[in-house]
């Protein structure tokens, strides 16, 4: 492999890291706070508002189930708007965040979930009020699982990332597809698909180390 097509791979895998980084910041700075609300709105839960609850839910399903590939189409006109272009990484960053934070919103969601609400009912018995408990009830306790749905959603995006490269969001699948599919570079589609297991594979290791330091049981 050449000089000129290893620096291309460093850049593309450059712009994959950029994308995934600050869409999944995005992601979960929205996610977190979305995935609360979906579970204390809930039936029975401390701030039970089921409207709200079922408005919100339906947004997020929707979201869900709207491939990525369409996704990234449909709103060119809201991404333009926003970063001013339609191409390239920055212009990535918007459809990638938008699908992330409905996923992170279930994940939290799930996590949170899985927290007794026996330590609820007795965090409310010592008078705590419904942003105490979220604070330091309900995340403390879900982190280590929120932890985990965060590194999933991570991995997502880096296989999201490379489908942006159809319609030219840069990072490895736009090089994929330029140099190693319409130049019949086998090479190149290699190294790409090679690197981008690495990456999910060091994403995965560390959300995993991270869950169990996390992790007080």
């Amino acid at each position: 492999m050449s000089q000129d097509m290893i620096e291309l791979l460093v850049k593309a895998l450059w712009e994959t890291t950029y994308m995934v980084a600050v869409s999944s910041a995005i992601a979960a700075l929205l996610g977190i706070p979305l995935g609360v609300v979906l579970i204390t709105t809930d039936k029975g839960h401390i701030m039970q508002n089921l409207p709200l609850n079922r408005i919100l839910g339906a947004i997020v399903n929707a979201a869900r189930s709207t491939p990525f590939i369409i996704l990234m189409v449909a709103i060119i006109p809201l991404t333009r708007l926003l970063v001013g272009t339609s191409i390239g990484t920055d212009a990535a960053i918007v459809p990638l965040s938008i699908a992330a934070i409905p996923f992170v919103g279930r994940l939290v969601e799930t996590s949170l979930k899985e927290v007794e609400y026996g330590v609820i009912e007795a965090a409310q018995a010592m008078g705590a009020t419904p942003w105490q408990i979220i604070v330091k009830v309900l995340i403390p306790e879900a982190l280590p699982s929120i932890v985990l749905g965060l590194t999933i959603m991570v991995i997502s995006l880096i296989g999201y990332s490379a489908m942006a490269g159809a319609i030219g969001g840069g990072g490895l699948g736009d090089l994929a597809i330029r140099y190693g599919y319409q130049r019949f570079r086998v090479d190149i589609m290699l190294a790409t698909v090679v690197i981008l297991i690495a990456q999910v594979q060091i994403v995965q290791s560390v959300g995993d180390y991270a869950s169990r330091r996390l992790n007080k049981k």
